[in-house]
């Protein structure tokens, strides 16, 4: 992806993220390379690092000389410099882990929650987070982040019906996220946060614009474009499980009949209670007509699929990949598959939430995905 800095002096939160990316995915790197990667002046970029260095997130490493004069210090990710909490809230359970800085799973925590309500959800959340605590397999705790099934603020289809959180109406979920552990809170919708994680720590390294299918108890997808995730006016772009694909289909809770995740899900799988391939050939038509419509509309260089399917399901679904015909994605030229499977499909939105956490206290105004409240940024 494309990191560039901005000169405008409000823009130095996001430059301190920028140059922590910048570090983390090409270091180790001097202060010139950075320099020139992202756009910014050698002098900012020194003052940037000398702050990071404070903070204990990178090291400065110089390697013996080779010649005539002092080689430049060798700038990289120090891993323990900080960890994360990453919180991932589904119809079906609750997991939380501690991630560190190169978005590593270092410990991880898992209760079974059918259907959980807010009161229980945040004792359980707090319950994990203590035990994270207190394993001593972290450093600095930078905050907490938590994904959740979306979509946000739409009064007929928020926290309504099997595939989504239903009782959640009203709740201030990052305030009491912030009292259940204790730390500056974060907030996004699970497969925005799944995205994020593909990006900064998995096939986001190869594609600069693809899209991320996110196969969960529902469905839903976002495009990612140049490293960044397209979120829509609101927030909630992605909500592709609710188009309408089969006339006078299936009734939804969204109020509207015949939507894809009614058919492509695995609420919908589980619902069927087929064999995993009787399935996957039962829906591959649908599969492939979701996946031409992808294309069409956003002209990805692939369809990245993850999500909290078994991984076996996964791969059979991006099977499907090879019967697929005419879109403006079918090019003589294309040197990837048009649908391949996410690098880690289990922990996406788990290390996409808890990098909300990182950059959110890194650069609290770096758009709408890593805003802060008031009481988070004081935290």
């Amino acid at each position: 992806m494309t990191l560039r800095g901005t000169n405008q002096e409000s823009g130095r939160p996001y430059n301190r993220r920028i140059v922590l990316e910048s570090i983390r995915l090409k270091g180790p790197t001097t202060r010139g390379e950075i320099a020139e990667r992202v756009g910014l002046t050698v002098q900012t970029v020194s003052t940037i690092v000398r702050e990071l260095e404070e903070q204990g997130l990178i090291l400065s490493v110089r390697e013996k000389p080779k010649g005539r004069g002092i080689p430049p210090s060798a700038l990289t990710i120090d891993p323990e410099g900080g960890h994360a909490v990453g919180i991932h809230l589904t119809p079906l359970g609750i997991e939380a882990a501690l991630v560190n800085l190169r978005g590593e799973v270092v410990e991880s925590r898992h209760r079974d929650a059918p259907n959980a309500m807010p009161d229980e959800a945040f004792a359980l959340i707090g319950e994990m987070v203590a035990e994270l605590k207190a394993s001593g397999k972290h450093g600095r705790l930078l905050g907490a982040g938590i994904a959740l099934p979306g979509p946000f603020d739409v009064d007929a289809m928020s926290f309504v019906g099997s595939t989504t959180m239903s009782g959640w109406k009203n709740v201030d979920i990052r305030e009491r996220l912030a009292d259940a552990t204790g730390l500056p809170a974060f907030m996004e919708n699970d497969m925005a946060a799944a995205a994020l994680g593909e990006q900064l720590y998995g096939l986001g390294q190869q594609f600069s614009d693809y899209y991320y299918l996110f196969f969960s108890v529902g469905l839903g997808g976002v495009m990612v474009h140049d490293g960044s995730v397209i979120r829509g006016a609101w927030g909630n772009a992605g909500e592709i499980g609710h188009i309408p694909v089969v006339l006078d289909g299936e009734p939804c809770p969204c109020g509207n009949r015949g939507c894809l995740e009614r058919y492509l899900s695995l609420d919908a799988y589980n619902r069927r209670g087929l064999p995993e391939a009787d399935w996957v050939a039962e829906i591959a038509p649908i599969f492939r007509n979701a996946v031409r419509t992808i294309e069409n509309l956003f002209d990805p260089e692939t369809v990245v699929i993850g999500g909290l399917a078994p991984q076996t399901l996964i791969e059979q679904l991006a099977t499907l990949g090879e019967g697929l015909t005419n879109s403006i994605a079918a090019r003589t030229n294309r040197s990837h598959p048009r649908v391949v499977v996410a690098s880690d499909c289990q922990h996406s939105a788990l290390r996409g939430a808890a990098a909300l956490a990182v950059f959110g206290v890194l650069s609290p105004r770096f758009g709408q995905m890593f805003e802060t409240t008031e009481k988070d940024a004081a935290a």
